[in-house]
């Protein structure tokens, strides 16, 4: 199954979080936090949105900082994504 959003939505697989902090320190697993960090999977087509004219800034296989608590969360074969307006992408990382 694929998925396409629409309009100003885009698709994002979050990155795994690491277990071990730069010095080494193993993390439990109820103590870690998902990552505010994704890839980009699938980026909607833009145009017209609440009557404004939107132009996509974000592509396929870009890797973005998103807003803490925004999105939506799905669930499809298996893999988890989040499904977020384009302006609660927050940065790319280059």
């Amino acid at each position: 199954m694929k998925l396409n959003p629409l309009g100003d939505r885009v698709v994002l697989k979050q990155l795994i979080a690491e277990e071990t902090t730069k010095s080494g320190i193993v993390l439990p697993g109820q103590n870690k936090e998902k990552p505010q960090q994704a890839e980009v999977i699938a980026v909607g087509p833009g145009g017209m949105v609440d009557g404004k004219e939107v132009a996509m800034q974000v592509k396929v296989g870009d890797n973005v900082i998103f807003s803490k608590y925004s999105g939506t969360e799905v669930k499809i074969d298996e893999e988890e994504f989040i499904i977020v307006k384009q302006s609660d992408i927050l940065a790319v990382i280059q």
